[in-house]
C-alpha cells in the first residue's frame, strides 16, 4: 500500500484518499522532509514550498497541488527526479470570477456608479480572465486584453500591449507568477506602472500577491486615488498593514474558496494519482444544497439586482472586516491569524446552485443572468 501525505485543508482530502493509501493529513506549513521520507505521494495547496530541499532523499513519486498556481513548486526538479507533477488548473476559475464581480457591485453600490460603459483592462485571459470578459461584456463593458503567451501563440490582434491597458478604468490580474524571463510577473506593477494608471482606477489582484510591488502600492493609492481590491499580498501570510488600511476591500487569499472550486481541486488530483497508479477511479463526491438557494428579485435597475445576488451569496464585506481584524493580534501570532481565517474559512457556493426568481420580464437581465450561469425560475 502506498503512502500519501497530504495538506490537511485540500477539500475533502480524507473521503478521496483513504481508501486509495495509507493517509497522513498535515498543516500545509508544517509538511517537512521527516514526514516525507517513506511517503510515495505529496498532496499540497500553495502554502507548502515543494523543492529540493524537501524532496530530497524521500521516495515522492508523484506530487500533486490543490491549486491553479504552481509557483510553490520546483518543477525542473522534480522533472530531474522523474517524479510525477499535476496541478488543478481551472478548478475554481468559476469562483474568481464570481469574486471579482461580488467586488465590483459592492463598490458600485457603494461608490454609486454604474459598470455599464466602463472599461475593464484584463491582464492574464486564461481560465478566469476570459471567464470575466465574458461576464463583463454581457454587462455592457468595454473590455481590454493582455496576454502576451497567448498572443505568441493565437497571433491574435485583441491582445493588447500592457500600456495600452492603462486607461482602463478597472484592472484586474489573472497572471501566474513568473519571477524571470520574458513573462516575468513578478511586480509586473512597479513604481512606474502604477504612475501609469490613471487616478481614480480600480485595481483587483486575486492571482499572486508579488505580481503587485505592495510598498509602491501604498505610495499610489494616495497619490493617483487608487481604489484597491486584494485578496492576494506579498510576503503572505505577514500582510502589510500599512496597505491593509489603504485597500478598499481585503480577503485573505479566497477569492477562489468555493466548494466547488476546492472539490474540483480534490477531483482532479484524485483522477491524476488514481491514473498514475492505474487503479479504477471510484469517489465520487455529492455536494449538498445550500441554504436559501431561491433568490426573489424585485423590480429595480439591473445592477442593483445583480448585486442583490451576489451579496445574497458572498458577503465579500464580512471577509474584509474578518481580515481587518488582525491589526489587533499580536505581532508574532498575525501570520498564524491570517492562516487561520484561510483555515476555518466557510466555503461559499457557485451561482449555478441558486435559483433567481424575477417578479418582471427584462430581457436583458435575464440574458446577463444566463452568462452568470444563474438558474432562472
Amino acid at each position: 500500500m502506498i503512502k500519501i501525505v497530504a495538506d490537511e485543508n485540500i477539500e475533502l482530502v480524507r473521503e478521496a484518499f483513504a481508501d486509495i493509501g495509507e493517509l497522513s493529513v498535515l498543516p500545509g506549513r508544517k509538511i517537512s522532509k521527516k514526514e516525507l521520507l517513506d511517503a510515495d505521494a505529496l498532496l499540497v495547496r500553495s502554502v507548502t514550498k515543494v523543492n529540493k530541499d524537501l524532496l530530497e532523499g524521500t521516495k515522492i513519486r508523484f506530487v500533486g497541488t490543490a491549486t491553479i498556481g504552481n509557483d510553490h513548486i520546483d518543477k525542473e526538479y522534480l522533472a530531474s527526479r522523474k517524479i510525477f507533477f499535476t496541478d488543478a488548473a481551472g478548478c475554481n476559475s468559476d469562483a474568481v470570477a464570481e469574486y471579482v464581480f461580488t467586488a465590483l457591485f459592492h463598490l458600485a453600490d457603494k461608490l454609486q456608479f454604474n459598470l455599464n460603459g466602463k472599461t475593464l483592462g484584463i491582464i492574464g485571459a486564461g481560465n478566469i480572465g476570459s471567464r470575466v470578459a465574458r461576464m463583463a461584456v454581457a454587462l455592457g463593458m468595454s473590455v481590454l486584453k493582455n496576454d502576451p503567451p497567448l498572443k505568441r501563440s493565437t497571433h491574435r490582434e485583441d491582445y493588447l500591449e500592457l500600456d495600452e491597458l492603462m486607461n482602463a478604468d478597472i484592472i484586474t490580474l489573472h497572471v501566474p507568477l513568473i519571477k524571470e524571463g520574458v513573462d516575468k510577473t513578478y511586480h509586473l506593477f512597479d513604481r512606474t506602472r502604477l504612475k501609469n494608471l490613471k487616478d481614480g482606477t480600480i485595481i483587483i489582484n486575486t492571482s499572486r500577491g508579488p505580481v503587485i510591488d505592495n510598498n509602491e502600492l501604498i505610495k499610489s493609492i494616495d497619490e493617483k486615488n487608487l481604489i484597491a481590491v486584494l485578496d492576494v499580498w506579498e510576503n503572505e501570510p505577514d500582510i502589510n498593514l500599512e496597505l491593509l488600511e489603504k485597500v478598499k476591500l481585503a480577503t485573505p487569499h479566497i477569492a477562489g474558496y468555493s466548494l466547488e472550486g476546492k472539490v474540483n481541486g480534490t477531483i482532479i488530483l484524485y483522477n491524476s494519482l488514481c491514473n498514475f497508479l492505474k487503479i479504477i477511479p471510484r469517489w465520487k463526491p455529492v455536494l449538498p444544497k445550500p441554504q436559501r438557494d431561491i433568490i426573489n428579485l424585485p423590480a429595480t435597475q439591473i445592477e442593483k439586482s445583480l448585486n442583490e445576488i451576489f451579496s445574497h451569496i458572498y458577503r465579500i464585506d464580512e471577509d474584509d472586516r474578518n481580515l481587518r481584524k488582525i491589526k489587533d493580534v499580536e505581532d508574532s501570532e498575525r501570520g498564524d491569524f491570517f492562516d487561520s481565517l484561510r483555515k476555518n474559512y466557510t466555503l461559499r457556493r457557485e451561482l449555478p446552485n441558486y435559483k433567481i426568481k424575477i417578479d418582471h420580464e427584462d430581457k436583458r437581465l435575464e440574458k446577463i443572468l444566463k452568462t452568470f450561469r444563474c438558474d432562472i425560475i
